[in-house]
């Protein structure tokens, strides 16, 4: 039988994992919008969209 995990390190682990997961992505946003105060994609930002589309657009 598998040790069980006490609360409040199964509530650290859990954070942490939150923390991870919401750092992806800000991490690809940031990478790929370069400036979001406008509404107008620019052409930087079309290239690194590109860079990660498959054949039909589609994220590969």
């Amino acid at each position: 039988m598998a040790a069980q995990i006490p609360e409040s390190d199964q509530m650290k682990q859990f954070r942490e994992f939150l923390e991870t997961y919401n750092k992806l992505p800000e991490a690809c946003f940031l990478d790929c919008v370069k400036d979001f105060t406008t509404r107008e994609v620019k052409p930087e930002e079309m290239k690194s969209w590109a860079a990660e589309a498959g054949p039909h657009g589609q994220p590969r």
